[in-house]
């Protein structure tokens, strides 16, 4: 009977799943969604602990306690932390979920009793293989999340780090894990396992230290995946159902959205897999920003140029998240709509530092989303654009995409701004962006720089409206 109704309470927990990801899929739903998944996990979670029958006070005082703890824990970070340190947050999370199956693997093979699964020198085959691929895939995620996290937090540089032979050294260490793999499965040996978790640690670093930061966003959807595989490999070790339609749907889904923006930018999803893209060190050729001029201009400029056109076309990116601009902006367009100026917002697959970060930002400042267009729908519109008004972003509106076969980001699919009568392109300086390169549109004779905090700007661009 118990067994039963917990095999329903999964089975309503996974459908809830499901349609979370369905919900968050638009930001027009994406808050049911988010419901839809906390009301799955708390059944699933209710049920495993019913299931496991837990008598002992002293064990409820413990798992209580690491709910409270961890609950408090994340109901602070949920609070405080802002819009831009988010991607960090997500790879940090990543860490968490790679530690945690490589934590619950070492408990399996040290006391197999407890799970079901054998003893000690007599655990299943079908389990060792389990708990070495939970392992494998939990260790790779947990340095691969960390050197995400400090690349995105700015503790290391976001450029590629590439040494010689670094790709065949990949190809032996890939083929030593899938020798240790075996090693474990055929003698069960402690030796093995270690020796296949520090191995998986130290290739987590090396298939992701290759990535430049232009790549960081794939690389969080990637991650993502590779957290959801190893928790579903754990959950076949501890033979729960929730864990392992979880990690699937979580695997999955990840992998799905790592081939969209793989796409998206013209990336290959197998060097994706393999850590082996964004390698290239040669940034793009030109003349050093600094001794080049531009046309520099005010936000009186900058509003008289707008109030006066007949459409505008707005590509936010990581600046605007910085200057915490979106309600700012969405005030500006509210100014310019009563003047009869048409004007749409154009989101690049991999705007800021993770998938959807604009697309969240805008829907914060209550942006229609009808309003809202991708690179694909909305591209050809910007040669009969009067108006392309870049707030913050840099990489995904460079022209040595298309231009420049040296660049680290040639052949990635760029929103065609410069092809817009006017651009007006809010940045602090002439610095480059994230991937590390310079962007020839600040030096193109259509466009207008506007040197200042990106919510400063705007705020000024609607004092001078």
């Amino acid at each position: 009977m118990t067994a039963n109704f917990a095999a329903l309470a999964y089975l309503v927990a996974g459908v809830l799943f499901i349609l979370a990801l369905r919900g968050l899929s638009s930001p027009e739903t994406s808050r049911r969604g988010n419901m839809l998944g906390m009301i799955g996990m708390a059944l699933a979670v209710a049920v495993t602990l019913y299931v496991a029958g837990i008598r002992d006070g002293f064990t409820w005082l413990i798992i209580f306690g690491g709910v409270a703890v961890g609950g408090t824990i994340g109901a602070i970070i949920a609070q405080r932390i802002p819009m831009t340190a988010m991607p960090q947050l997500v790879a940090a999370f990543h860490s968490l979920v790679g530690l945690a199956a490589v934590l619950v693997a070492a408990s399996a093979l040290y006391t197999p009793e407890a799970y079901g699964i054998g003893t000690v020198g007599t655990i299943k085959v079908s389990s060792l293989i389990e708990m070495s691929l939970g392992v494998a895939i939990g260790a790779v995620t947990f340095t691969g999340s960390i050197v995400a996290f400090t690349k995105l937090q700015g503790l290391v540089s976001g450029a590629p780090v590439v040494f010689p032979g670094q790709h065949p050294l990949n190809a032996v260490l890939g083929l030593t894990l899938i020798a240790l793999i075996a090693w474990l499965c055929a003698t069960e040996s402690h030796t093995a396992f270690w020796a296949l978790t520090v191995l998986a640690f130290v290739i987590g670093v090396l298939i992701i230290i290759p990535i430049g930061g232009a790549d960081m966003p794939v690389v969080i959807s990637m991650l993502n995946s590779y957290s959801g595989w190893a928790a579903a490999g754990i959950g076949f070790t501890l033979e729960n159902t929730a864990l392992i339609i979880t990690g699937a749907l979580v695997g999955s889904s990840g992998a799905i959205l790592s081939y969209i923006m793989c796409k998206g930018m013209n990336r290959s999803f197998f060097n994706v897999i393999l850590g082996g893209f964004g390698g290239e060190t040669a940034a793009a050729g030109g003349i050093e920003a600094e001794t080049r001029p531009v046309k520099q201009g005010s936000a009186e400029d900058a509003a008289f140029i707008m109030k006066n056109a007949g459409s505008v076309i707005i590509v936010p990116g990581y600046g605007m998240a910085v200057a915490q601009a979106q309600h700012a902006l969405r005030e500006m367009v509210d100014v310019l709509k009563e003047n009869g100026v048409r004007v749409k917002y154009a989101i690049h697959p991999v705007a800021g530092r993770m998938p959807g970060h604009m697309n969240v930002l805008l829907a914060e400042a209550n942006v229609p989303y009808d309003e809202v267009f991708e690179l694909d729908d909305i591209n050809s519109d910007f040669p009969q654009t009067d108006v392309a008004f870049v707030i913050g972003a840099n990489d995904v509106t460079n022209p040595a995409a298309k231009t420049d076969p040296t660049s680290p980001i040639y052949g990635m699919p760029i929103l065609d701004v410069e092809k817009a009568r006017t651009v007006l392109f809010v940045k602090r300086s002439l610095a480059s962006g994230y991937a590390g390169i310079e962007n020839e549109l600040f030096f193109r004779d259509n466009t207008m720089m506007l040197f200042s905090d990106a919510k400063k700007m705007v705020e000024e661009i609607v004092k001078a409206s």
